[in-house]
């Protein structure tokens, strides 16, 4: 086997226990990797009326066959189970270094069962495997247990994979943290990591898996640097860093405002530029990446040097809850990092809070503080509430579906897909960001299918993928289907998002690394598979097509900016999708013969039957 280690190490916590999991060479080229192949393994675990936490719900940390490769912008890894914020399929990625020290590791991932009657941590060290102690370390922050580990295991060559405080507090959109302020911020996943006593996984080695053809990896790899060199979007990463695109966001109506009801507002004050010329920032890179779209605020009043913040970061705790003030955005991005929380989940929760503030509905009794657009001590103040999961921070820490239950409001005005808070991308600015959000495996997520970046420009030839008319509804599902099954596979191979090697270019370094002829086709249908899979496991957990929706306060028109009077028409793109997917518009499910063809019996005999 060439590109794979060929072996992911399985570990049970209720008996202390690890051991090599094989996986045979045919189940990587049909999974891939990374999050797809976590879906596989994942998937004879799930069952309806499942407890995420319960100890035997599954946790996998899985790298794909491009990490640790010379290939640059491959340094990430896929961590999956089902969501304990959201019920259903979830997963999240992260990039820095500890990707690499996984895979270098001797493992290609991790399965991961049960739960450990006392706080541990798993090292993986070079083709071995232990489970130590970390009583030590649970009530630690991130970087305080990351030090505390370095020093114990008196190494400087570890990656971590980390929760904080609330991770172990089974905080619902508890982050996963790693590195220096990287983040699998998404699903909650850091609650079912904690759920486990599990502190950390920490790993360390160098051992790399053969390749195919090694001279023609190290050719290609020049080629990628070359590509992303030539690439006119490098230049502008590196000097801003994603926060780039602030101002033109805003343009475009991109950018949600005031929770999801405004579209204007001073967008100078929260750019790439209004950060550079505020603080001392300096980039940050993972490893092999040529780029260095991170960011590191230095010697930042009262902390020091703070990791980020980012893109998304910024907008859900600024212009969403409509706060200008960026010491307090860093503060709230800096909490979130140390204590491990999902920065736009509490972003969404802290601005739908202060809108029901305003309306009333949350007094400020019921706070125990005053909650008022616009102010960043209270956006910081209810981040540590958060973190605590006490008071009204408990409320807001289960996500805007629980608060809109808890008050007895309309669904439709949390901000949610699936039970998971929108991004900080407008779906009224790019209409096929609705049918991703609303479709996507995980809920409402602008990584698996970042569709609006093909209006602005960056088409797919390999599959006449082509920008269009950003507003236009009819249509536009093909696209963003095909679109959206390409950007899964990213997090399988795994790579990242940013990177603009081309599809043929994926296929010669897939060939190149592990010997296997893929064309643009396979990939895609490979993409397919595992929206198809992950889709089948939310059906087996009981998703039906009532779940395919957009909340309301995200679909009512605006009265200002670029998108003004404009909304996607949500039905016709979903009868389109569904018809392209060949998904059953009565149950939501893929179609039997779908399974069927993307080589998913199991899932069609168990959704289906026999007959």
């Amino acid at each position: 086997m060439h590109g794979y280690h060929g072996r992911f190490l399985k570990v049970d916590l209720d008996r202390l226990t690890t051991e090599d999991m094989p996986i045979p060479e045919d189940v990587f080229r049909k999974y891939i990797g990374g999050a797809t192949l976590s879906a596989h393994l994942i998937y004879p675990h799930v069952h309806g009326g499942m407890d995420p936490l319960a100890p035997a719900s599954p946790l996998v940390f899985a790298t794909g066959p491009f990490t640790l490769s010379p290939i640059p912008m491959v340094s990430r890894y896929a961590v999956a189970g089902v969501s304990p914020l959201t019920g259903w399929w979830g997963e999240a990625t992260s990039g820095g270094h500890f990707p690499f020290r996984l895979k270098g590791s001797g493992y290609d991932g991790v399965f991961i069962t049960g739960r450990a009657d006392r706080p541990v941590y798993l090292f993986l060290d070079r083709g071995t495997a232990s489970i130590r102690d970390a009583s030590h370390l649970w009530g630690r922050d991130t970087y305080e247990a990351q030090r505390m580990l370095q020093e114990e295991l008196s190494r400087t060559d570890l990656g971590m994979a980390i929760i904080g405080v609330a991770g172990e507090r089974l905080v619902k959109t508890a982050a996963i943290q790693n590195d220096a302020g990287r983040s699998a911020g998404r699903c909650g996943l850091g609650a079912l990591m904690g759920s486990k006593n599990l502190k950390a996984v920490v790993a360390s080695g160098n051992l790399r898996p053969a390749y195919a053809d090694p001279e023609k990896v190290t050719l290609l790899a020049r080629e990628a640097h070359a590509t992303i060199r030539q690439s006119f979007i490098t230049i502008a990463y590196r000097e801003y860093g994603t926060l780039l695109y602030s101002d033109m966001a805003m343009t475009l109506s991109d950018v949600p405002a005031k929770y999801f009801t405004r579209s204007v507002f001073p967008v100078e004050k929260v750019t790439g530029q209004a950060l550079r010329q505020r603080y001392v920032v300096e980039n940050y890179a993972c490893a092999g990446c040529p780029i260095g779209c991170g960011r590191e605020v230095k010697d930042f009043p009262g902390i020091g040097d703070v990791d980020g913040p980012e893109y998304e970061t910024v907008m859900a705790f600024g212009p969403l809850c409509m706060n200008f003030d960026l010491d307090s955005i860093i503060r709230a991005n800096h909490l979130c990092n140390t204590h491990g929380i999902d920065t736009i989940a509490a972003g969404v929760s802290i601005a739908y809070a202060m809108y029901l503030y305003e309306k009333g509905v949350i007094t400020k009794e019921r706070a125990g503080m005053e909650m008022c657009w616009g102010d960043g001590e209270a956006v910081v103040e209810l981040v540590r509430r958060i973190i605590s999961n006490e008071g009204i921070g408990a409320l807001l820490a289960k996500g805007t579906l629980a608060m809109a239950r808890e008050f007895g409001r309309d669904e439709g005005e949390a901000a949610k897909v699936k039970g998971m808070e929108l991004p900080m991308h407008d779906p009224r600015a790019f209409h096929g960001m609705a049918i991703s959000y609303v479709t996507g495996p995980r809920g409402a997520c602008h990584l698996k299918g970042d569709y609006y970046t093909v209006e602005l420009g960056t088409p797919v030839m390999e599959y006449m993928i082509l920008p269009g008319e950003r507003f236009s509804s009819q249509g536009k599902a093909e696209g963003a289907a095909k679109y959206q099954a390409l950007k899964d596979l990213y997090d399988s191979f795994t790579l990242c998002k940013f990177s603009p090697l081309s599809v043929t270019q994926l296929c010669q370094i897939m060939q190149a690394l592990t010997g296997w002829d893929m064309t643009p086709d396979e990939v895609l249908v490979t993409g397919e598979r595992s929206i198809n899979l992950k889709r089948a496991i939310n059906n087996r957990l009981g998703l039906t097509r009532e779940q395919d929706t957009m909340p309301r306060i995200c679909m009512e028109p605006l009265t200002e900016g670029s998108s003004a009077g404009i909304v996607p028409d949500l039905d016709l793109m979903l009868r389109e999708y569904y018809a392209f997917r060949k998904w059953d518009w009565g149950t939501g499910r893929p179609l039997k013969e779908k399974l069927v063809e993307l080589g998913l019996e199991d899932q069609a005999r168990d959704l289906y039957g026999q007959a």
